[in-house]
């Protein structure tokens, strides 16, 4: 049981690629600084299978420390647990404008008409400042955005939280997996405009071929440390709270000399955070983009004992910190892309998070 529930748990930012890729990122926009890697081996673990009504409780033991366990049984009785408002207070900033946004997707498609790029994910921060307890927006944010990945990670000084709808890589019964979504339709709320929003997409050409290309770039980066490596989905219309996506699945079978933590470190950053070639939309990233991303674009989740690897990408979500959460949306530029139609893709894809803090103002 402890090596099918225990394990190492944490994140990786997106700063942390000049680990992985030799590349450097201008220090002097490092603004959000947190530890670029963080990942703990914790005493203890509570795990809990809703569907089938479980609790496990691991115990990593070591030399002659206690246990602990009656500790855990006593918190486990306990239904006395403080509960604290939460008021977002002043309005949203960026970091950038609207405009210089726009000129952004200007510049990024210049590259990819000189043949630098075939596509540049450029992205823009925003920030909302809060009194309270930030746990609200994350309870609401299950709500309003359900995703495969829901997470609160507390680490004190500040908190990621959020709900993506995105894997980075999962490593499990000797096959590895990334799951590119790239293509992206605003929803409206009305179901038979959906539907007709989702038959657009998969014919858009412009979104097709954003999704063609980092579904390629998923095969290459698999292609590194496994075998066999093949497209197992293509292509498949998924429905989100605020949008609707093209999402593949593309996965390798192991080799017999595969490292879990190589396969991660060769497949991060994911493409659809970056672009593709990759290295060169590294480049470009670091030249334009104001700030350093921190942790938007890195990945969380967990690396078990027994080499199973499961984390996502930090997209949809937020880092709270000194009373502020800050969260960043990006999109994904092409020769064909429309500086209004990206501008608005960015917006979409981050109104989750807004509607998330606005629900949490009334819990």
């Amino acid at each position: 049981t402890a090596l099918k529930y225990g394990g190492f748990f944490g994140y990786t930012t997106f700063d942390a690629i000049p680990y992985f890729e030799n590349i450097e990122f201008d220090k002097e926009k490092r603004t959000l600084l947190i530890p670029e890697m963080h990942y703990s081996l914790f005493r203890i673990v509570i795990v809990i299978n809703h569907f089938n009504n479980e609790l496990f409780i691991i115990l990593n033991k070591t030399g002659k420390t206690k246990s602990g366990f009656e500790e855990i049984e006593v918190l486990l009785k306990n239904n006395d647990y403080p509960a604290f408002s939460f008021k977002a207070i002043d309005n949203e900033t960026s970091s950038i404008s609207d405009d210089e946004f726009k000129e952004l997707v200007k510049k990024a498609r210049h590259h990819c008409q000189r043949g630098d790029v075939f596509q540049l994910v450029l992205s823009k921060r925003f920030a909302r400042k809060y009194r309270g307890d930030d746990f609200n927006v994350y309870r609401a944010l299950r709500s309003v955005n359900p995703s495969p990945y829901l997470f609160y990670f507390d680490y004190g000084s500040f908190r990621i939280f959020g709900s993506s709808p995105e894997a980075q890589l999962i490593i499990k019964d000797d096959k590895a997996q990334i799951h590119p979504i790239a293509g992206t339709y605003r929803r409206t709320g009305d179901d038979e405009s959906d539907r007709q929003a989702a038959l657009r997409l998969f014919e858009d050409p412009k979104e097709n071929s954003e999704h063609v290309m980092l579904v390629d770039l998923a095969r290459n980066d698999l292609s590194r440390n496994t075998q066999k490596v093949h497209v197992e989905t293509f292509k498949e219309i998924q429905f989100f709270s605020h949008v609707i996506h093209l999402v593949s699945k593309v996965e390798g079978k192991l080799r017999e000399d595969s490292k879990g933590l190589r396969i991660f470190a060769d497949t991060f950053p994911a493409g659809t955070l970056s672009g593709a070639p990759k290295y060169r939309a590294l480049e470009l990233i670091d030249k334009y983009e104001k700030e350093n991303r921190s942790f938007y674009g890195g990945a969380i989740g967990f690396l078990k004992l027994d080499g199973e690897l499961n984390h996502a990408i930090l997209i949809r979500s937020f880092l709270s910190r000194d009373n502020t959460l800050y969260f960043q949306a990006g999109a994904g530029i092409v020769i064909h892309s429309d500086e209004e139609s990206e501008l608005q893709e960015v917006k979409n894809k981050s109104d989750a998070l807004r509607k998330a803090i606005e629900i949490a103002n009334e819990i």
